[in-house]
């Protein structure tokens, strides 16, 4: 693999990005969520026992065990490091000497305080994903803040291996999870006629995607399945046009998802991670700087020749093995392509057990490719001291490298259990120590389809007199049949994505429901906005309804009309049954599901923060209440990427300036030289005696350039001493950093 200098700038800029989303869509839901008249209180989840600081964090790693000891309440305390960590990761986003291993760790370390207390409403696998690639940043990232260069490091690779291997885990374990879940409508193809309208918060095209044809979708679904399960093989292909290849399959698979649905940062997260199959050949080639390397050069025809045979043959052979598996024919009649599994589950269990174990050895293999050429081009580095440096920053990292692979296979091994119990006991220790700090996880997102008969919507009504019901209208979540799906990707509203969680099951499987009831009767603004930004669209915003129930409906995408027109509604819906009943305050039924699940304060309320910080938290919220968060993160981005994009373009400007200087000068000399021949051309005479005296004075001013020489020799070698002894200065701040 070629250089990675670019793709390792360009990740840590999307990972900047992403923390900065990530950040300013949970800072605008806390007080709603985890406030102190939230859904679920984020202080009941942090018991102040009198224990020394160093315990409790240990027992729940959150920076919020500050909060006392800045004299903050736990709710300003929280929205404190949502604001601190969107800051710093805008800055990092702006700025790339920001970018930095103690940034980065500063990153993770205040989102994981936020996950700690984020209950149900941040268990979500996109949270775990973030949490492992920022961990992983703070290896990737340099040391720009102390060692003041942003210049490639000899073990970068190594460390960048583990985002591809990040990669691969998801990708991988995301297909096979279709299979091993025996759900139906994967197992028929069907899966994409029921997911575009079933899916949690669905785009406008979601409903133009649902109209395609059945064989299209059928044809679709086969394409995921290849794209996830063997594509992601190639990740480690020492051919680099495979690895390219691989990349733009998983990029077309992610921004498909976009386009249809609402998934947060999870999709612009998992295009990040796809960084980590370029090189900075291609990124040249994006920029319109491509030339050809060095080593392809020197490469030989044959060589060539048996690379292009091989990308050939390896394409061929995943091609024919989607026609095999999955039956693919032609119909000409009806101008489709028909497709069935033509495996069983029996089958494809055999093969992720004869696959398994083979992949996490293909892992070590490159792993163990790239940790000995880095150790080499470490062993190259001229100067001894300087050496031992790079090797002993190589031996930190490597050791590093390995054992979070060792870790990885832990939660990896899940999708195969003969495989994951014959893992070394000592690694699945080490996973149980680290477990807390979400460093590993396991994933496998879209296991089963869910909403095979209509897609099933809590709606909560409200009543002032028990006679008259309004239903309460949420901004995203499905709700009027007459309303546009939204799109509001990156941002993740939390409660919708959870209402769409509860309409799965009975209400008692989602406690915080019954909380979301009983603030809405206590009318608490901060749970309002959660529904509304804007409060005023609520229909309660005067005064809280006397009453509250829900029911359940089934909701499916509309059918163009017989004319091809559209329909003036996006959805229809059909009553299901009761979901919550009728409550009141002081309701039996209310109080009795309060007291079960725990969610009545017994507690008496804290005294709120007054001091300056706290004063200065209250401000920020008093400028963003009102703002929709998704119209916040987007002008956030936006104005960041165009600043970053003015400063290329500013810092590709003068670098142009500088190579032209040279051209000018030398235009300008040869400019004189001319005019000087044709000046004395019409006079020979002079001429002759002008090239006379010169001799003469040229004669005169060698002894003098031999004396300069000497001088300048001497000059140089006190030069060469103080260049010695600035990199001896900084060996030893590295030496020091290390």
């Amino acid at each position: 693999m070629g250089d990675i200098i670019l793709p390792r700038r360009l990740f840590l800029w999307c990972m900047a990005l992403i923390y900065m989303v990530a950040f300013v869509s949970l800072y605008v839901q806390a007080p709603g969520l985890y406030g102190n008249n939230g859904l679920l209180p984020a202080r009941w989840q942090l018991r102040y026992t009198g224990k020394p600081l160093l315990e409790q964090l240990l027992s729940s790693p959150t920076l919020l065990w500050l909060g006392p000891h800045l004299g903050l309440d736990t709710q300003t305390a929280m929205e404190l490091l949502c604001l601190t960590g969107a800051a710093l990761s805008l800055a990092a986003t702006l700025v790339e000497a920001l970018r930095d291993s103690l940034v980065f760790f500063c990153l993770w370390a205040l989102y994981l305080s936020m996950y700690q207390v984020g209950q149900v409403f941040l268990y979500f696998q996109w949270d775990n994903l973030l949490l492992e690639t920022g961990f992983l940043c703070i290896l990737v990232a340099p040391l720009t803040l102390i060692r003041g260069s942003r210049a490639g490091r000899e073990h970068d690779r190594v460390t960048f291996w583990l985002i591809r291997w990040l990669l691969f885990r998801l990708m991988f374990a995301s297909g096979v999870v279709k299979l091993t879940s025996r759900c139906p409508t994967w197992w028929g193809l069907t899966a994409l006629t029921y997911h575009y309208e079933t899916q949690c918060i669905p785009t406008p095209l979601a409903w133009f995607a649902h109209q395609l044809p059945v064989w299209w979708q059928k044809l679709s679904v086969v394409g995921a399945l290849v794209i996830e399960i063997p594509v992601p093989l190639l990740f480690f292909s020492p051919l680099r046009r495979l690895r390219l290849g691989a990349f733009y399959m998983q990029v077309l698979l992610q921004v498909l998802i976009i386009l249809s649905g609402n998934y947060n940062f999870f999709n612009l997260l998992t295009l990040a991670l796809c960084v980590s199959l370029l090189d900075d050949r291609h990124v040249n080639f994006w920029l319109r700087r491509a030339e050809k390397s060095v080593d392809e050069k020197n490469e030989s025809k044959w060589l060539l020749w048996l690379g292009y045979f091989l990308e050939l043959l390896v394409w061929a052979l995943l091609i024919f093995g989607t026609i095999l598996c999955f039956d693919l024919q032609v119909d000409s009649v009806k101008y489709a392509i028909s497709s069935r599994t033509a495996f069983t589950f029996h089958q494809f269990n055999q093969f992720l057990k004869t696959v398994t174990i083979p992949s996490i050895w293909i892992g070590v293999v490159s792993l163990t490719w790239e940790l000995v050429t880095s150790m080499f081009r470490c062993s190259c580095v001229s100067g001894f001291l300087k050496r031992f440096l790079r090797m002993i920053q190589w031996t930190l990292l490597a050791t590093a490298a390995v054992a979070m692979f060792a870790v990885s296979l832990v939660p990896y091994s899940y999708i195969e259990y003969d495989s994951h119990a014959r893992l070394w006991p000592g690694v699945r220790e080490a996973y149980s120590l680290v477990d807390r700090y979400q460093l590993v996880n396991s994933y496998g997102l879209f296991r089963r389809m869910t909403g095979v008969g209509g897609r099933p919507e809590v709606v909560i009504e409200g009543s002032m007199d028990g006679n008259t019901w309004t239903e309460i209208e949420f901004m995203y979540k499905p709700g009027n049949m007459s309303a546009s799906p939204p799109v509001v990707t990156p941002h993740q509203p939390r409660l919708d994505w959870q209402m769409w969680f509860a309409a799965l099951g009975p209400q008692n499987q989602s406690p915080w429901f019954t909380s979301l009831m009983y603030r809405l009767l206590q009318g608490k603004k901060e749970v309002i906005e959660l529904i509304q930004t804007d409060v005023s669209k609520y229909p309660f915003h005067e005064e809280p309804p006397a009453y509250l129930r829900a029911h359940r409906y089934r909701y499916w995408f509309t059918e163009p009309k017989s004319d091809g027109s559209y329909p003036e509604r996006w959805w229809r819906r059909v009553y299901d049954e009761e979901f919550y009943p009728r409550v009141h305050l002081g309701n039996a039924f209310l109080e009795g599901m309060l007291s079960q699940f725990g969610l009545k304060d017994k507690s008496a309320p804290r005294r709120v923060s007054n001091n300056t910080v706290a004063q200065a938290v209250r401000w920020v919220r008093s400028q963003v209440r009102g703002v929709p968060a998704h119209t916040l993160i987007w002008t956030l981005i936006a104005c960041s990427t165009t600043f970053c994009l003015l400063q290329g373009l500013h810092s590709r400007k003068k670098q142009a300036g500088h190579s032209v200087e040279p051209l000018k000068m030398a235009e300008k000399g040869s400019k004189h030289t001319k005019e000087t021949d044709e000046s004395l051309s019409g006079h020979p005479e002079e001429k002759q005696r002008q090239w006379g005296e010169e001799e003469e004075e040229d004669e005169k001013n060698t002894g003098d350039e031999k004396k300069e020489e000497g001088k300048e020799a001497a000059s140089e070698t006190d030069e060469d001493e103080e260049k010695e002894e600035e990199e001896m200065k900084k060996d030893e701040v590295l030496e020091e950093s290390f």
